[in-house]
């Protein structure tokens, strides 16, 4: 009996085979319609639409959220509805004009990780008179830096695509799922259906729910709309925070601090109130549908971290007098000491825990700038990104980076060489470990520079930040357009399209997320509040605070804050490496960390939202995969989109 000969092993291709194969068999040619004029305008507009969502979401929660997915089923829908209403004048909509359009609007969507949720409020409040004080000069100012230094990141994403994607395939996760998805729309039209109906009919609730709970109602004799009084018993049950718990009582219990008795529970002579230290419940879907997304070891590990900062730590801080009054501002003012340590420490420990990545990220500098030997009949040069472009836009942009940095914020010409330098590096970096982990290090690699500049000129809290604030921008959209491009490579797109579409979505992000950041904030008394924690740039405050002025100015409580918080930073993450079977019983760093910055009731919601998220998917697994990411991105469009409308009615309030 004759046995089948077994083939043998593959050889290793060559940089120039593997490209090769690509275009022979996976790009779908250079006339399939992708930037086209039509998704040029509506990728703008829906990149307003989710800057403004992000903006919004950060200055409450600290992070921004993926809004690929969200843009591609909006823009599938509204073109798929308007062929078969107008076929001739707007004809199919093809996947590869979608992986365009997600490009836009996701390069618009990350505009709040450039400086608007982290650097620029930290400065607001550390050093108010280096922001304008008119709403004219605020925007000339930052509507310019933010776009200089996110099209800095733009260009700094070209040398590493072709080695990153193109030869080393790095998966690139959410780029994989987007890839993903865009088939499902254009294959699975019941699927994609579905999924839009449900994201349209989720905006819409979130939008009610924003509307009743935030709208003052007593303009009824202006705004016809506004239908109901501002005492309309509809309006409390939704108002800000909705405290049913406000009956619940600390329970007081006496303990030593040196030689005093404290009561523990009690502030004044009365007993605290759980709604009083904001652990209640919110009229709010917005961080139900976050907690959703976010998943379960976050949100109970920031459910722990409320419960001991809100009910352990402030009740007896407050008595001791290490914390001023029964306030959020107050309490997170000191509580900040516990959870950014633990947040630094746990992303820095975390990043160079994965020492292998960013050897390799630098390791492959020299590849990525290698001279390919048939690089006089490639193909790909046609398509790809030209490396002139990347030269060009570096020294350009990094010529105005430096330039804007001088006359806006007072950074000397070479701190600024550093930082535009420091950050070619620090991208190179973020997009290794991106392609690899699916987590774009923008907080890790930010506090490198915050730690370099604090130590080339410490005190100067402006340069401590901005500089910082170039890392992080260009790394957000250096991390984004490989994400981007990485599902483009899987369906056969034109490179140099992507690229150009992500430079046109900054200028959406830039020219709107400003001014609704502005809106929303219009004086650092707005930050650090309830409403607006602002905990990213509580961090960024906090990390240039403390190289400015030095740990000895701080309360000794807080210095043990520092030492507890930064240690757990490290144990945590050091316990998930030995024990990997007990990670989820770990609690996240991250999860924890935060929780000392946010409002207890934010944290609640979360909580409930990803446990409503974990049942549902153990109970109706098919059902929870196909709706809960559209579901939950719907609510929080809606409710975001209304709210920032809301603030700007208010602006014209008479």
């Amino acid at each position: 009996m004759a046995t089948e000969a077994v083939p043998p092993p593959e050889s290793p291709k060559t940089p120039e085979e593997i490209e090769r194969h690509w275009y022979e068999n996976v790009f779908q040619g250079e006339h399939v319609p992708q930037l086209t004029a039509r998704v040029i305008v509506m990728g703008m507009i829906l990149g307003v639409i989710m800057a403004a969502s992000n903006v919004y979401v950060g200055l409450k929660a600290g992070w921004s959220l993926g809004v690929s997915i969200t843009a591609c089923i909006l823009a599938y829908t509204a073109f798929s509805t308007l062929h078969r209403i107008f076929p001739k004048w707007f004809p199919a909509y093809t996947i590869l004009e979608n992986n365009s359009l997600q490009s836009v609007a996701a390069a618009a969507g990350v505009m709040s990780g450039a400086g608007l949720v982290n650097a620029v409020p930290a400065l607001m409040m550390l050093n108010p008179d280096a922001i304008p004080a008119s709403f004219q000069m605020r925007c000339l100012y930052l509507i310019p830096w933010i776009m200089v230094i996110s099209w800095l990141g733009v260009f700094l994403a070209v040398p590493a695509k072709r080695q990153m994607i193109n030869i080393e395939q790095l998966p690139y996760p959410t780029g994989t799922a987007a890839a993903t998805t865009l088939r499902s729309l254009h294959t699975s039209k019941g699927e994609a259906s579905r999924q839009a109906n449900a994201l349209f009919t989720a905006m819409g609730l979130g939008a009610i729910v924003a509307w009743l709970r935030d709208f003052d109602f007593s303009w009824t004799t202006t705004y016809p709309l506004a239908f109901m009084p501002k005492s309309s018993p509809i309006q409390n049950l939704f108002s800000f925070k909705w405290a049913p718990l406000a009956w619940l009582r600390l329970p007081r219990i006496q303990s030593t601090w040196g030689t005093h008795w404290i009561r523990m529970g009690e502030y004044k002579g009365k007993t605290l109130r759980l709604d009083q230290l904001t652990m209640s419940f919110e009229g709010s879907l917005l961080f139900i549908a976050a907690g959703a997304i976010i998943g379960f070891r976050q949100t109970w590990s920031m459910l722990l971290g409320a419960i001991v900062n809100f009910m352990i730590l402030a009740p007896h801080f407050l008595q001791t007098g290490d914390i001023e009054a029964v306030s959020f501002r107050k309490i997170s003012s000191w509580s900040l000491w516990i959870g950014v340590p633990m947040l630094v420490t746990s992303g820095l420990l975390l990043f160079f825990m994965n020492w292998k990545t960013v050897v390799r990220a630098f390791s492959t500098i020299g590849q990525m700038f290698g001279r390919r030997s048939s690089a006089t009949d490639d193909p790909m040069d046609r398509i790809e990104v030209p490396g002139s472009w990347f030269v060009g836009g570096y020294i350009a942009l990094g010529i105005a980076a430096i330039v804007l940095g001088v006359f806006l914020w007072h950074i000397t010409w070479w701190m600024g060489l550093i930082a535009i330098l420091a950050t070619f590096l620090l991208v190179i970096v973020a997009a290794r470990a991106t392609g690899e982990t699916d987590i774009t290090p923008t907080g890790p690699l930010s506090k490198i520079t915050q730690l370099t500049f604090g130590a080339i000129k410490p005190g100067d809290v402006g340069v401590n930040l901005m500089t910082a604030n170039i890392t992080a921008g260009a790394v957000s959209q250096a991390g984004d357009l490989l994400t981007d491009l990485k599902s483009g490579y899987l369906l056969g797109a034109r490179p140099r399209q992507q690229f150009l579409a992500q430079f046109i979505g900054v200028v959406a992000g830039g020219i709107s997320a400003v001014p609704i950041f502005f809106v929303l904030i219009p004086d650092a008394s707005k930050l650090a509040t309830e409403k607006w924690p602002a905990p990213a740039a509580l961090t960024w405050r906090a990390v240039a605070e403390l190289l400015s002025k030095g740990v000895g100015a701080l309360h000794p409580s807080a210095r043990w804050g520092i030492l507890i918080g930064g240690s757990l930073g490290v144990i945590l993450p050091l316990l998930e490496r030995a024990l990997p079977k007990w990670k989820k019983f770990i609690p996240s760093p991250t999860g924890l960390g935060l929780a000392f910055t946010i409002n207890g009731f934010n944290v609640i919601m979360m909580f409930i939202g990803s446990l409503s998220a974990l049942l549902i998917t153990k109970r109706w697994p098919k059902p929870a995969k196909e709706f809960i990411i559209p579901v939950s991105s719907g609510i929080i469009a809606g409710e975001s989109l209304m709210g920032v409308a809301i603030a700007l009615l208010t602006i014209l309030k008479p």
